[in-house]
């Protein structure tokens, strides 16, 4: 597999001024419940990733758990960066302790939560941040507008280049969107976790990125690999590139960011931006769910 795997899906122009390749990395399953044993495991496939053509990784500063902790990793296997490499971050939730958030930043919490993304990066600007709203349940219900005013703020005074939003609805986005331009939408969304069509739609009317999270499964809406394999083995693949090719076959403004700890998985993953599904294909894995195209 060459340099350049990454480039096989086409690339899409973040925030318009931003062309990173579609197929990204995830950097949660680095720190939180993933497959990368020590540091110098995350740190080689973080450098694997950008070998192979990976040019747009997504973290977040509550990445974290022992000694294993996204952002800190990232600084070590790739400063000095590469020129042409996004990285996108999210901030919002509070965490005193666990995996799961205690609560939400309000406001005038923010800029602190950004300038130590800056910090545990080493970086003078944040190319991405997204406001991630909410917990681990349904998008919507919430005002966001005051909250992503306070990013775009800090986007004013320089420190951060693109915004974006996580885990939201049409109204919610529609509601950022008319505070300052919303460069990425970030919500869960893989081939048997469909229903987040009219966001979806949304983004690709304006030109936003849509960035799914847990494009391989995830938080409790598991993929149903039986139901891959009969494509999987016409294209001599696996299930899981399948489900990533699915994503970028589904809308061209879609970025999967799949994220591994295993340098095995992240070469199948990567693989999976050279897989061309056909129109056959592609109705045989909707199942008849017209959610699944």
């Amino acid at each position: 597999m060459g340099t350049t795997a990454a480039a096989a899906g086409g690339d899409f122009p973040l925030g318009g001024d931003l062309r990173v390749n579609r197929l990204g990395f995830g950097a949660m399953r680095l720190a939180l419940g993933g497959s990368a044993p020590t540091p110098e495991a995350g740190v080689a496939v973080l450098r694997r990733a950008v070998e192979l053509g990976v040019n747009h990784i997504d973290t977040a500063g509550f990445y974290g758990f022992g000694d294993l902790h996204a952002h800190e990793l990232i600084r070590e296997a790739l400063s000095p960066y590469p020129d042409d490499l996004v990285i996108a971050t999210k901030v919002g939730p509070l965490f005193t302790g666990g995996l799961s958030p205690a609560g939400q930043a309000g406001p005038d919490r923010l800029r602190a939560l950004v300038e130590d993304d800056l910090r545990r990066l080493g970086r003078d600007r944040l190319d991405l941040v997204y406001l991630r709203v909410g917990g681990m349940g349904p998008a919507g219900g919430e005002s966001i507008g005051e909250r992503f005013a306070a990013l775009a703020e800090l986007r004013g005074e320089g420190l951060i280049r693109h915004l974006g939003v996580s885990n939201v609805d049409t109204v919610q986005l529609a509601e950022a969107r008319s505070v300052a331009p919303v460069a990425a939408v970030q919500n869960h969304f893989h081939i048997h976790h469909a229903g987040d069509s009219a966001v979806l739609a949304a983004c690709e009317r304006e030109g936003i990125a849509y960035v799914p999270y847990f494009p391989l499964g995830g938080g409790g809406q598991r993929i149903d690999h039986a139901r891959l394999t009969g494509v999987a083995a016409r294209h001599r693949a696996t299930t899981a590139q399948v489900a990533l090719a699915w994503l970028l076959a589904t809308s061209p403004v879609t970025l999967p960011i799949p994220g591994t700890g295993s340098l095995g998985h992240l070469t199948e993953n990567v693989g999976a931006a050279g897989l061309r599904l056909t129109a056959d294909d592609l109705a045989e894995l909707s199942g008849g769910d017209p959610r699944v195209t």
